[in-house]
């Protein structure tokens, strides 16, 4: 798996996957002017690419989660000012959310997949932000919420999957591990 992310590490294993992490060294900033799913998709498949080149003959896991408000995509804060900023926006409003993956594999095999889900927030106030973006939880994460973590106290789930707003769609994952027929994703559904 082509990324850093300890909630996809838990996700995949919880799912019973074995993999091994690799983490990419891809710019993701450079695809900030494309729109939320292109932006998802183009960093999934550069994650995926530049770690396939460090492992020829592996198969490897690229993905990649924003955060969608009003059209625009909402990576992770680059400090608590922009968090505090992003859970302002988000505060009292649904938003998208949209995680998008690349499988490649040996002989030139490849698969791309995304999960889109929906996310209500509560209306916060300054304080709770305040408080919120102090415990450092937003930080590392796409609109700067964890809903897995103290975020699920005021974001919710409205449609779609958890495992997509925490990161990595496993359906889509496990389709695509079986349309390839890479073995580690074959097993379990």
């Amino acid at each position: 798996m082509a990324s850093a992310s300890p909630r996809r590490r838990d996700l995949l294993a919880q799912a019973g996957i074995q993999f091994e992490v690799k983490v990419a060294d891809f710019d993701e900033g450079r695809l900030r002017h494309l729109p939320p799913l292109s932006q998802a998709r183009r960093a999934a498949d550069g994650k995926a690419a530049e770690v396939a080149g460090r492992c020829p003959g592996r198969w490897v896991l690229g993905c990649d989660t924003v955060v969608v408000l009003d059209g625009e995509a909402l990576g992770k804060p680059a400090d608590g000012v922009e968090a505090s900023r992003m859970l302002k926006r988000l505060s009292g409003r649904r938003h998208a959310v949209i995680s998008a993956v690349t499988l490649l594999g040996p002989g030139g095999a490849e698969g791309h997949a995304h999960g889109r889900s929906v996310v209500a927030v509560a209306n916060l106030s300054h304080a709770e932000i305040a408080a919120y973006v102090a415990s450092g939880e937003p930080l590392d994460k796409a609109g700067g919420y964890a809903i897995q973590g103290d975020g699920g106290e005021f974001a919710a789930l409205v449609n779609g999957s958890l495992d997509t707003v925490i990161g990595l769609p496993l359906n889509a994952v496990r389709r695509l591990g079986r349309r390839l027929g890479c073995p580690p994703l074959r097993a379990g559904g």
